[in-house]
Order: C-alpha cells, then structure tokens, then sequence
C-alpha cells in the first residue's frame, strides 16, 4: 500500500540504554539514528545530559571492553558527541519526529522488537481511490502489527524460498552436518555497491528479478546472468509534467539524452520569486497575471496585464503606520507603449507572472543545467532518436525541478552483451549471486540511455533528502514587519 507515514511517539519508556539497543534498529544510515530523552539528568564524567534533551544514538560499540552507545547532542548549535554504557539505567522516552515516511521504512527501521508502532497518514501524497484499504478521507491513525517472513536458501538451489514466521514448524540445526559453501549467498544491490571498486567487473545471476518490472528492466527476470561493470555515482535531473491534477508523472533524465528543448513560459507567485530566477545572462520579461494594490504610495500598484522588465533586488524608504522603514524591494522597468517606467515592487507581494519567452534556441539537458536556474519549464522539441519510445516527446510541458545524484551500476546481459544499462543502486529490489565465472567482456558495450519514471512515493522520497542548499530559503513576511 502507498503512502506516507509520520511515526507517533511511543509512550512507553525504555528502562536502560541496552533494552533501547537490544529492540530498536541502530544503523548507519539515516534511518538508523533514532532519538530519545531521559526523564532525568545524566551526569557524566565532562558532561552533564539534561533532563528532556534530545539525544542521537547513533551506533553501539565496544569502549574499553564495555559495550556503549555512540550518542550526540545538539546544545547551542554545537554537537556533543559521548557514549553512554548499555548498562546505564533511567527512563528513556522516544522523541516525536516530524520525518514522513514509507511503510517499507518503518517495516525495516521504525518498528521496535516486542512493540506495536502507532502512524499517521501523512496527505503529502495519499490519494484516496477504490481500491485504497483505508475509509475516504481518513486523517486517523493506525497500528502496525507487522507479519514477518523467513528469506531462505536451499543447498544446491538457485531460488528464495519464503517461510512465514508463525509457521508451525520443528526446527533442528544442522549447521554442523553442511558445508557452508553449497548454500548460494543472496546478495542485494546495495550489498553489490558497497564492494571495492576493484572487485568489479562481475557475473551475477539474478535469484529474484524486481517484482512488475516494466521497461527498461523488464530483461532482468530470475535465472538471467548479467555482467555488472561498475559502480558509480551519476547525475540525473528530476523532471515533472506540468499538470495542474495530481496525476502527473516525474522523470529522472540522465545527462547523457540526446533529445532538445525548447523553453516554456514560467509562472512567479510572488516578487521574490522574480528575484530567485532573475539571471544575468538575459532579462526577465514578465506580464502580470493578478492585480495587486500597494499599501506604500513609494511602490508600484499592479494591474493585470501590467509587463515588466525584472532588474535587481534593492531596499526602499516607505512610510509605515506614521514611521519610515526601509524594506525590500524588487527594480523593474515597466513596459509602456512607447517607453519605460522605472518602478518598485514589494519583495513580500502575493501577485502572479507569467514569463514572456524570446528565445527560441533548442537546448540539450547539459546546456540548460549550465546556463539557467532550475525549476525550469521546457518542451521536447527534438526526441532522443537512440531511444525505441521516448516518452518525454509525448508530455505537453515539463518542469526541470533539480539535479540529483544518485548511485547506479553499470550492467549488460552476460551471454549477448550488445548494450549496456544504468540500473539504480536503491530502486530496483532484487536479489543476485555472484558464480565463479570469468568475465568474458571487461570493456563495457554501448550504454543505452534511458529516462526513469518514477512513482509518485520515489519522486517525494528523491526530493525529501536533497541537500537543502539546493532549495530557495524561505519567502519574506507578507507584510513589512
């Protein structure tokens, strides 16, 4: 079931820092950091944890021959890095955490051992239909009782054989009667991706190919060998249709499309926006799409209609409620019939612009992502021939939101490598083993370029953990304080 998820707080404490490690999942990812508070102080030997203070933990470890917790502490925009020993005792309260996430995440990382996870439907992206297990416009909570299954490998088998966990079942070790070496070991890409680059190129054979697996991906069933190259980190920019319904598609585009663009008009919200995509390779030209009527008799009052010529960001003298203050301001020019009018308009005004285009040149992807500020709207104009159905030719407007990087490994069929294929490292699941063959083609065929739908809960997920540098800051008061 899609959809996202904001975790409730458990009530219940934890009684010692090692119940919190033997029942919640502590891991190197960003999942793996959960946050707790102590009812009480904690005095340590340099350091004192105050009662309510959020603490990371971040690893367990063994710290002169005691295991201990690796925690951090954020006081005064300093961190506090310690440890404390999982033999220390308290009331330890899980943190609310204000993350959105998915229910494959919680299954994996937000469910502690012997407890019951409370969530919430986040509306970020939940849309209601038919076959939804969930009441139209639920805003309640759930709560999650996982079902858990057993993953296993049979000697001298090549497939996963699943086993559910409350199965009644006798089960003896034998681990001494077998050789470990005639089990296959499953391998996951990320497994894959973390070896040395060194141990690349390899043959894999798929032991469990990605479930619907659709184009381009529909080659890598199970029992399929594949050569992986290499492992790497490459550029993609995130692409929506412009769609007013929440139905559009989003697309990531790999630098390497051959397809050309052309611009399409973009619409402004607000004056501070005109700032953001203001560049100094042209001018921006702009008409007024709502009328907006200025407090100041020292600013300008919009009609709609109204064309303008964006020049710089500066700060004004206005008289506020009987008092000069001086507030932010955004230099246009007005487009008159015969001539310019230099006017000022408020950075906080709630208007509406739309983008007039003089430009009519076609662009590659590299060339936008060089010259321009994304978000930027464009259209196909020039499919990429190298793909059998591009399906960006097909979508009316696209909005360039940003550029990402992503991890990929570099893959071709082992028994007719004609081309190559990029496959995402933490999209696609599947599972492989590695045989002891030798890899007949080192040199890697032709790669093929192909653009990636994303579902609507990849496209959040993408976004969510980009670095923040790459979004705007946050919009000016509406009004001058």
């Amino acid at each position: 079931f899609l959809g996202l998820y904001k975790v409730v707080a458990d009530k219940t404490p934890y009684v010692s820092i090692e119940e919190i490690a033997r029942k919640v999942s502590i891991g190197p990812t960003r999942f793996g950091h959960p946050c707790f508070y102590s009812a009480k102080d904690i005095k340590l030997p340099n350091f004192t944890i105050k009662h309510d203070e959020q603490i990371t933990f971040n690893s367990v470890e063994e710290v002169n021959g005691t295991m201990a917790m690796n925690c951090v502490v954020v006081r005064n925009n300093q961190s506090h890095s310690f440890t404390l020993p999982l033999s220390q005792e308290g009331e330890f309260y899980e943190c609310e955490d204000d993350q959105i996430y998915t229910l494959k995440e919680i299954a994996g990382w937000k469910i502690p051992k012997c407890r019951n996870r409370i969530v919430k439907l986040s509306n970020t992206l939940h849309m209601w239909d038919s076959s939804s297990p969930l009441p139209e416009n639920f805003d309640g909570c759930l709560i999650l009782m996982p079902v858990y299954e057993v993953q296993a490998v049979m000697n001298f088998r090549k497939d996963i054989v699943h086993i559910l966990s409350d199965l009644d079942v006798e089960v003896k070790d034998v681990t001494d009667c077998y050789d470990i070496t005639s089990f296959l070991q499953p391998l996951s890409l990320e497994d894959i991706f973390e070896r040395t680059s060194k141990e690349f190129p390899m043959v894999a054979e798929i032991m469990e190919g990605p479930s619907g697996s659709q184009n381009p991906y529909n080659f890598l069933s199970t029992g399929k060998e594949i050569v992986i190259y290499k492992k790497y980190q490459a550029a993609r920019v995130l692409a929506s249709e412009m769609r007013s319904d929440s139905s559009k598609r989003h697309f990531l585009i790999p630098m390497s499309y051959k397809g050309k663009f052309k611009r399409r008009p973009r619409e402004f919200p607000t004056a501070y926006d005109l700032e953001i995509a203001r560049s100094e390779k042209e001018q921006l030209h702009v008409v007024a799409t709502k009328a907006f009527t200025s407090p100041h008799k020292e600013l300008f009052s919009v009609s709609v209609g109204d064309q303008f010529l964006v020049q710089q960001c500066q700060t004004s003298e206005v008289l506020y409620e009987g008092r000069k203050k001086l507030i932010d301001v955004l230099a246009c020019e007005q487009i008159l019939s015969d001539s310019y009018k230099k006017v000022l308009l408020p950075m906080y005004m709630e208007g509406g612009f739309v983008e007039v285009i003089h430009d009519k040149k076609q662009y590659h992807l590299s060339e936008i992502c060089k010259e321009f500020h994304l978000p930027f709207n464009v259209k196909v104009s020039v499919r990429d021939l190298s793909i059998e159905e591009d399906v960006l030719a097909a979508v009316p407007g696209l909005q360039f939101e940003e550029e990402i990087t992503d991890s990929y490994l570099l893959i071709s069929s082992a028994g007719s490598p004609v081309e190559s294929w990029e496959i995402p490292v933490y999209r696609l699941n599947m599972l492989v083993h590695l045989p002891s063959k030798d890899v007949q083609t080192v040199v890697p065929p032709v790669t093929r370029t192909t653009v990636e739908e994303v579902s609507q809960e990849e496209y959040y997920m993408l976004r969510r953990y980009e670095n923040l540098t790459l979004h705007p800051p946050p919009r000016p008061p509406k009004k001058p304080t």
